[in-house]
C-alpha cells in the first residue's frame, strides 16, 4: 500500500533522512537523494531544458533560490556550453551576470522574470532585446495570466515553463503556451489526487491535486507525494497548477509554514490572532502578516511589534511586513490566510469544494 506523505511529512523525518537532503529554507521538508537520484533528477531536469530549447551552444544563467539553483546549474552545465547559478536576488546583479557571461538563456521564477524586465524599462533603461536571450524558463511558481505571451515579445525568446518538484527543485514537465497542458518528461512520475482523501481524482470533481510518484526513488520509491498545488481537471492530461492548498502558502517561490508562524506568535503574551495577507499588486508577490492583541496596552507598544518582527524574520527569507491591528480580541482565534491573488484554497484540504 502506498504512502502518501505532504511536506510535513518530510520535515518529520529529517533527522533520520539519509543522503543528501534537500532542505527548504526553513527546513519544513527535507528530500533525500542518493547518488542515483541526483543522477535521475539532475537527468530529468536536463531533459526538461532540451525540451526548452537548450543546447550545446547556449549559456545559461540560473537565478532560482536553493535547493533548486545548483540542481538546475548542475544539469544545465551537462547540458549547454555554460552555466552559472547566480541566486534570485538582486536584478542589477542579474543584468550584470547574464552581461559577463554572455548567456542566451535565462532560468527564473515568473515574478522574478517580471521584475528583472519591470527594471529594464524602469530603472535601467535598457532595452530588452539587447541582452541577447534566447530562452526564458520560468520555474518554482504560479505564474500570472499572459506572463509567458509577455515575457517571449518582450525579450524576443522562446520561453517555457517548467513545473519542479517543490520539494527538491527538480524538472517534472514543461509547456510552451499558457493554455497547454503539462507534458510530463517521464510517464507516471505526476498524478492527480483527490483533495479530501488520499486516492485518485474524480476528473469531474473539477480541482484535484497534483502529486509526485518518485518510482525507483531509493527511499520514497513507494510514496506519493503531496505538492500542495492544485489544478482544474479537465479530461485525461495533467494541466498546468492554478492554485495551493495545505499548511504552507507559496510566496515569492518558497512556501511559508503557516504552523510555524502560529507557534512562533504563541509563545509572545498578549497575541490573540493573526491574517496573513498575499497579494501581487505589481510583478512580486508581498505579504503582511496583521497580529490581533488581546489588550488594549500592547496594541501601540512598539517593543511588542518588534518581537513579532524578530520572530517572523526567524522563520523564512521572505520578506513578511508586520502590521498591529487596531482593534483588539479577548477570544484567541486560530491564524488565517488572506491570499488577494487567489491561489491559496485553504489550511484544510478535506474543506475545498
Amino acid at each position: 500500500m502506498a504512502r502518501w506523505l505532504t511536506r510535513d511529512d518530510l520535515g518529520g523525518a529529517a533527522g533520520s533522512a539519509a543522503g543528501l537532503l534537500l532542505v527548504s529554507p526553513d527546513v519544513s521538508s527535507a528530500f533525500p537523494l542518493s547518488p542515483d537520484d541526483r543522477a535521475a533528477a539532475t537527468g530529468l531536469t536536463g531533459a526538461a531544458l532540451r525540451e526548452a530549447g537548450v543546447g550545446t551552444d547556449d549559456r545559461v544563467v540560473v537565478a532560482l533560490a536553493e535547493p533548486a539553483g545548483a540542481l538546475w546549474a548542475a544539469a544545465a552545465a551537462d547540458v549547454a556550453q555554460a552555466a552559472a547559478c547566480v541566486g534570485p536576488r538582486g536584478r542589477m546583479r542579474l543584468h550584470h551576470a547574464l552581461s559577463a557571461l554572455k548567456a542566451t538563456t535565462l532560468v527564473a521564477t515568473p515574478t522574478g522574470a517580471m521584475d528583472f524586465l519591470a527594471r529594464l524599462h524602469l530603472e535601467f533603461l535598457l532595452d530588452p532585446l539587447d541582452l541577447g536571450l534566447g530562452n526564458i524558463i520560468l520555474t518554482g511558481e504560479i505564474a500570472s495570466r499572459r506572463t509567458l505571451g509577455h515575457l517571449a515579445g518582450e525579450f524576443g525568446a522562446r520561453v517555457t515553463e517548467v513545473l519542479a518538484s517543490p520539494f527538491g527543485g527538480g524538472a517534472l514537465a514543461w509547456r510552451t503556451a499558457e493554455e497547454e497542458p503539462l507534458k510530463p518528461l517521464v510517464d507516471g512520475v505526476l498524478g492527480l489526487a483527490a483533495l479530501a482523501e488520499d486516492g485518485t481524482a474524480d476528473p469531474a470533481a473539477g480541482l484535484a491535486e497534483l502529486v509526485i510518484t518518485p518510482h525507483g526513488h531509493s527511499t520514497l520509491g513507494d510514496a506519493v507525494l503531496r505538492t500542495g498545488l492544485v489544478a482544474r481537471t479537465a479530461g485525461p492530461d495533467i494541466p498546468a497548477p492554478a492554485h495551493t492548498v495545505g499548511e504552507h502558502v507559496l510566496v515569492r517561490g518558497v512556501w511559508l509554514a503557516l504552523p510555524r508562524i502560529g507557534k512562533a506568535l504563541s509563545k509572545i503574551d498578549g497575541v490573540a490572532g493573526w491574517e496573513l495577507a498575499v497579494s501581487r499588486q505589481g510583478t512580486l508577490d508581498t505579504a503582511a502578516l496583521t497580529v490581533t492583541f488581546g489588550r488594549e496596552s500592547l496594541v501601540g507598544n512598539p517593543m511588542w511589534k518588534a518581537r513579532i518582527e524578530q520572530a517572523v524574520r526567524a522563520l523564512t527569507p521572505v520578506s513578511i511586513n508586520v502590521e498591529i491591528a487596531q482593534k483588539v480580541s479577548e477570544t484567541p482565534s486560530p491564524g488565517t490566510v488572506n491570499d488577494l491573488r487567489g491561489h491559496h484554497l485553504g489550511r484544510n484540504r478535506a474543506l475545498i469544494t
